[in-house]
């Protein structure tokens, strides 16, 4: 079930990798696209360097720092992050003696967390003998701060007692994020009937790839909670301050060009105003609605690309009567229907090459990654 409400806050971790078996820079890259997969969005990959295996006699490692941002909590970090592990070949033993290892994934800051448990501490209480943990950490990020010794990353690179020399690689990793171009469209719309989970994943994406948001303002609206008490009465002047507020947003949000992201992404299309008009006003009402939308609507822009979630009907009421809004808990299944009936024919007769429906009733995008990344492909491709 998708929780519409708010989205769970990202945490930054850092991980330290390594390998020392096989082909080590495609172990490095396979356990990124993995934590990519399983855990969160990569954000920073810092270079590669050979470095000396340490505490016992093998074959030297490769060694990299990655900066991560997910929303999972730490056990259940180092849960995925062990399977892995498992999953690339990597066995632990029963003893703790260090040993050869395709991969080795280990946690070293999320956020400024300090945890220590039987299974898992926070920040790596190791970190601070090993150069090949500081230095690609140092690369990726050097104001990091160390939460209990409230020292700077370089400072306790300085006084690292690991006197061991790190060869700097000429070859470079890759980040996933790279094979979901979602840059390619300046404005993307997403749309859905009401609980379909627009604002979640609007806000998700924009999140992970650096995109300007623009939300509705539906709560700041004082004709809603009024028309579910009254349909007849307030519909009008509930489509007209939506059409309004709608309309001043797109054009102050859209119109101004920031440098700092890379696209626009909105949880609605100005053309949900004349669906809902169709279904909520009298014919009289709506011509006369019509007539003023076909004025507005012509000085603003179009999405690039119209992203449509369609969801079965007994989800989207499951959904409305979770994020518990008082106002909308009258909502019937008929007027759903009506709404997805209005979405499929404005979608009926747009360019098809600008329009996506993603059927999202048997996945969950917000508590399953991999779900997550099939709707960023579908949008992507």
């Amino acid at each position: 079930m998708l929780k519409l409400e708010t989205l769970k806050p990202n945490h930054h971790v850092y991980f330290s990798l390594g390998s020392n078996m096989g082909n080590r820079f495609e172990n490095l890259q396979s356990a990124i696209n993995f934590l990519f997969e399983k855990v969160g969005q990569i954000v920073k990959i810092s270079s590669v360097y050979e470095t000396p295996a340490m505490g016992f006699e093998g074959d030297p490692f490769l060694n990299c720092a990655v900066l991560l941002h997910t929303d999972l909590k730490p056990k259940k970090i180092l849960k995925t992050i062990l399977a892995i592990e498992k999953t690339m070949g990597r066995v632990r033993g029963a003893t703790k003696s260090y040993t050869s290892r395709p991969i080795d994934i280990d946690i070293i800051f999320v956020d400024e967390l300090i945890l220590e448990s039987q299974e898992l501490t926070i920040p790596h209480p190791q970190m601070e003998k090993r150069k090949f943990v500081l230095q690609p950490l140092a690369e990726i990020n050097s104001h990091i701060i160390h939460p209990i010794s409230k020292k700077n990353i370089i400072k306790i690179l300085a006084e690292s007692t690991d006197n061991s020399t790190l060869l700097k690689q000429n070859k470079w990793l890759s980040n996933p994020v790279k094979d979901f171009n979602i840059s390619k469209y300046n404005y993307i719309a997403i749309e859905g009937n009401i609980g379909a989970g627009k604002t979640s994943l609007a806000t998700k994406i924009a999140n992970d790839f650096n995109a300007k948001l623009i939300l509705e303002r539906f709560r700041d609206n004082p004709f809603l909670p009024k028309f579910y008490e009254d349909p007849a009465r307030y519909a009008f002047p509930l489509e007209m301050s939506f059409l309004a507020d709608r309309y001043q947003q797109l054009v102050d949000d859209i119109a101004q060009f920031d440098l700092f992201k890379e696209c626009v992404i909105g949880d609605y299309d100005i053309n949900k105003s004349l669906i809902f008009a169709q279904i909520t006003l009298p014919e009289v009402e709506f011509l006369l609605y019509k007539r003023l939308f076909s004025v507005m609507q012509k000085e603003l822009p179009k999405p690039d690309l119209y992203v449509y979630l369609y969801q079965n009907t007994e989800r989207l009421l499951q959904n409305i009567k979770k994020r518990g809004r008082k106002y909308e808990q009258s909502i019937e299944a008929d007027y759903l229907q009506k709404l997805n009936a209005g979405y499929l024919e404005f979608i009926k007769n747009q360019q098809s090459e600008n329009v996506k429906i993603i059927d999202i009733s048997e996945i969950d995008f917000i508590k399953n990654r991999e779900d997550y990344l099939k709707v960023l492909k579908e949008i992507a491709d």
